[in-house]
């Protein structure tokens, strides 16, 4: 009977002690195997499907076999140029190393004779 009587008794136990606060922790355990340190995985989609595949960035001017990148082409180069005046990243336009460094002299060169502007206002 006096199991009974422990049994129904409202516990008075003290609270226990919070758990450690959630958020990233890098370095640890929880990330997942073969992922990034946030635990994303390491190339897709978030959640780990591929559910369309970005093909490979060919160069423009590899393809279209242009040697000399002419400084005088406002159209072409204005391509690779920002809104804001920016020269564009490689790794956005696709452009190989060896094309990139005589696109960007060029955007330099069409600057100083004021064919593109070196900033936008805003």
């Amino acid at each position: 009977m006096s199991e009974e009587i422990e049994a129904n008794a409202p516990e008075t136990s003290a609270p226990e002690a919070p758990l450690a606060a959630p958020g990233p922790v890098s370095g640890s355990a929880h990330a997942r195997p073969g992922g990034r340190p946030g635990g994303r995985p390491a190339g897709g989609a978030p959640g780990g499907r591929g559910k369309f595949f970005r093909r490979k960035k060919v160069c423009k001017f590899c393809t279209e076999k242009i040697d000399a990148i002419p400084y005088r082409d406002v159209r072409l180069l204005q391509g690779f140029v920002a809104e804001r005046g920016k020269i564009v990243p490689r790794r956005l336009t696709g452009v190989c190393t060896k094309h990139q460094r005589r696109l960007t002299r060029a955007i330099k060169q069409a600057r100083n004779i004021a064919l593109l502007p070196f900033a936008t206002r805003h």
